[in-house]
């Protein structure tokens, strides 16, 4: 199907949702685009999206809805909620979740849509806000394969790694595992950084070293340089991976698998988020190893 062929909806214009709507714009994409505040419509209606006054109007006006949303309960309420996506929807129109939320919640809301002819596909991304506005974002589809081969130019607007992983939900269960992996980097990171910074070693070099080395990652290059400065302007905010941290956890449960250091990263970012950090960048996590070490790597 050519690029321009389906009319494109997009509810949830923040940090991620904005710059992947500008990428669906490059493509050739006539986006229509929701959002509660007001100023990111306005916005990108400037740079050539359509407005829309809500949800339901969006998806009367489309052929396929995009939600990027920041929880289980927002996708809900947008969705099955007054002046929702299904009050709007017409048969055949195709649901594309991007958001992460629980894979409970994304099997409840396919089954709901279903009985009006809607279908839906989960696609979790991750790449942060590097990768959205760069147009780079891994994207983990689930949902039916005919349903994923007509949302492929779309998510080619805005990722790289594209993988169709299984049924309605399982994108959301790869996407859990990958933020397993994310936090715990993180904090690895964060725990080499603090104990070589206050052993006396300048943090630059404990980075250059380790980005050079078995030990190097994503993390190290993308948010090394910034977590020695302190700089934690948020590219995903840490109030949304404790967020994440809980659906991992709820997820472990109901298939009896233990993730024992994922509970205890659980645990400081609620501590974190606590401590009033939430709206920082998830590499803040930081924070909480400088503080139980009484040692901060900005002031090495």
């Amino acid at each position: 199907m050519e690029r321009g062929k389906e009319n494109i909806g997009f509810i949830g214009l923040g940090i991620m949702g904005k710059p992947m709507v500008r990428n669906l714009i490059t493509a050739g994409y006539v986006p229509r685009v929701y959002n509660r505040s007001r100023a990111a419509v306005i916005e990108l209606e400037a740079e050539g999206a359509t407005a829309a006054n809500s949800s339901k109007e969006v998806a009367e006006q489309s052929n396929i809805v995009i939600t990027m949303l920041p929880d289980s309960p927002d996708v809900e309420a947008v969705v099955l909620g007054k002046n929702g996506v299904l009050e709007g929807a017409k048969k055949g129109l195709l649901l594309i979740d991007m958001s992460t939320i629980s894979p409970v919640m994304t099997r409840k809301i396919a089954a709901e849509i279903e009985k009006a002819g809607v279908q839906m596909l989960d696609a979790p991304v991750s790449g942060g806000d590097k990768g959205a506005i760069a147009g780079t974002l891994s994207i983990m589809a689930g949902g039916d394969v005919n349903d994923f081969n007509r949302a492929l130019p779309v998510f080619e607007a805005m990722g790289k790694t594209i993988r169709h992983c299984g049924p309605v939900g399982s994108g959301q269960i790869v996407k859990a595992c990958n933020q397993v992996v994310v936090a715990l980097v993180i904090e690895a990171v964060s725990e080499a950084m603090v104990l070589g910074s206050k052993a006396g070693v300048d943090p630059d070099v404990i980075l250059e070293v380790l980005s050079g080395g078995l030990a190097q990652n994503r993390v190290l290059d993308l948010r090394g340089p910034t977590m020695i400065n302190h700089d934690f302007t948020p590219g995903f905010k840490a109030r949304l991976h404790r967020k994440d941290m809980s659906i991992i956890l709820e997820t472990a449960r109901e298939f009896g698998v233990a993730l024992p250091v994922s509970a205890l990263v659980d645990q400081m970012f609620t501590h974190l988020v606590a401590s009033g950090n939430g709206d920082l960048d998830h590499s803040a996590l930081l924070l909480v190893i400088e503080g139980l070490s009484n040692h901060s790597i900005n002031e090495a």
